[in-house]
């Protein structure tokens, strides 16, 4: 990721994509996301310039208004059963939060698992305390909650990747690997030789990629 996030252009203030993460609070890959199917989302169309996406701050802000306000119209009901220290899987979680599917899992349950644990097939099984997803549940109108917000409570320990640019390349691999229909075999090989890093540093990449990656986490990575 590049370290420009905000320009003034012609008196305006305007955002690359880093920009548009960090004012929205989505993830780097949420907002390319958001950009590659922008008529499903109705995200600005930008412009070009200097080699980088730029979007004017106001049709940012618009959109994400409108973007919450459908989020919000969209709330389903909590099934607020079961012991709150159960750890659950994605497809439990989404039946807690009133979802058909566990693509329709919001970021903040993607981002923040209480578990994580990779197969020997490559994929990410993702798990929650209940009282997490009722947390994120009730962050979704403002209500209090007992649970905890995850990335909220307790001294934040980032992974030993969380500053390292590999990471955004990863991410991006794992994104176009998605966009083509592949899964993830092979994918650390190739990182590997792109990276020039040994082939268990590009598969640690790729696992906290799968972890951070909202996109790649909801389509790639399921149960």
């Amino acid at each position: 990721m590049n370290n420009v996030a905000r320009r003034v252009m012609d008196g305006r203030i305007a955002f690359d994509r880093a920009g548009v993460a960090a004012h929205t609070g989505a993830s780097y890959s949420t907002v390319n996301h958001w950009h590659r199917h922008r008529a499903r989302f109705d995200f600005p169309e930008g412009f070009r310039r200097d080699g980088h996406d730029w979007f004017w701050l106001d049709d940012i802000e618009a959109f994400h208004a409108a973007h919450q306000a459908t989020k919000r119209a969209e709330l389903t009901k909590v099934d607020r059963r079961g012991d709150p220290e159960d750890l659950i899987g994605s497809g439990a979680a989404a039946k807690v939060l009133g979802y058909s599917s566990y693509r329709n899992l919001p970021d903040a349950l993607l981002d923040h698992p209480d578990r994580v644990e990779e197969l020997s097939d490559g994929r990410i099984r993702r798990r929650w305390y209940r009282r997490t997803v009722w947390a994120v549940a009730d962050a979704r109108t403002g209500r209090q909650s007992t649970g905890r917000t995850p990335g909220t409570t307790g001294a934040h320990k980032p992974h030993p990747y969380a500053d390292d640019e590999r990471l955004h390349t990863a991410i991006e691999l794992l994104t176009e690997a998605r966009a083509a229909g592949r899964d993830r075999r092979g994918l650390g090989g190739t990182l590997a030789r792109q990276l020039g890093v040994t082939p268990r540093t590009a598969q640690r990449l790729l696992a906290i990629a799968a972890q951070t990656s909202s996109v790649a986490l909801a389509s790639v990575f399921h149960e």
